[in-house]
């Protein structure tokens, strides 16, 4: 069993920047990555990274959003910057272990015009 705490989230304004962190208990962890759910949307995959730190984008959030790991702290980090209104949305982190997905609850992400 994995658990996940996620942090980071809160009011931003338009052209803001956050980061979100999302720190998972036990090891043996490979990819982290964040999905968001937007309000009246279905969730999307936002950004993952491996084991070896190779991260990999939406295309809706390359050069916006960076994703990277400690893994000394399995910890993943999503740095959001430029914020928009439609970023606004559910973050959530979600994590592999020996083949089985683990996901946070959430971390609400809302940007104000």
């Amino acid at each position: 069993q994995v658990q996940l705490v996620e942090s980071g989230g809160g009011v931003v304004q338009a052209g803001g920047s956050l980061r979100l962190s999302c720190a998972a208990s036990g090891g043996g962890i490979s990819i982290m990555g964040w999905y968001r759910q937007a309000p009246g949307k279905q969730r999307e995959l936002v950004a993952f990274i491996t084991s070896g730190g190779m991260p990999n984008y939406a295309d809706s959030v390359k050069g916006r959003f960076t994703i990277s790991r400690d893994n000394a702290k399995n910890t993943v980090y999503l740095q959001m910057n430029s914020l928009k209104p439609e970023h606004t949305a559910l973050y959530s982190c979600t994590v592999r272990k020996y083949g089985d997905a683990y996901w946070g609850q959430g971390t609400q992400v809302p940007v104000s015009s």
